[in-house]
């Protein structure tokens, strides 16, 4: 068998099709992906996730169509503060400790940045979720 420049140009040109998460049906954003809603399915695992346990439980950020491989940044942890939702907000630095209240102007999973408004001075503000559902500002 003769290769030719062709024949390589073919192969290193073909995607390479390994095993990734799929969803089953179409899952909505803002939905709680569950086993029923994967399987294991053959697609490009360029950044996708090749395992069910790292997608299972976690959040659809955005619609997930059946059949096509779930890509890591449209999945994260489920979001814990809702839009509109009343929050503490507490702000450390430099010995100062301060807390207040304010309202989530977005929806948040822990470790993710959102907006807040602080009731108090109406000041838009980013801050953090935390895992008990607080707000942190960082310095």
């Amino acid at each position: 068998m003769k290769i030719t420049l062709v024949t390589l140009a073919f192969v290193f040109a073909t995607p390479c099709l390994a095993q990734v998460v799929v969803p089953t049906r179409t899952v909505r954003a803002d939905a709680i992906i569950t086993e029923m809603d994967v399987m294991i399915g053959n697609g490009s695992n360029d950044d996708g996730f090749d395992l069910l346990r790292d997608v299972i439980g976690q959040e659809a950020k955005v619609v997930l169509y059946a059949g096509r491989p779930i890509l890591v940044d449209q999945i994260g942890p489920p979001a814990i503060v809702d839009r509109n939702q009343i929050v503490s907000l507490f702000f450390e630095g430099r010995g100062l400790r301060i807390a207040t209240e304010a309202r989530a102007l977005e929806r948040g999973g822990v470790g993710d940045n959102i907006r807040v408004m602080n009731l108090a001075s109406r000041a838009t503000l980013f801050g953090q979720v935390q895992p008990d559902g607080t707000i942190q500002i960082k310095q």
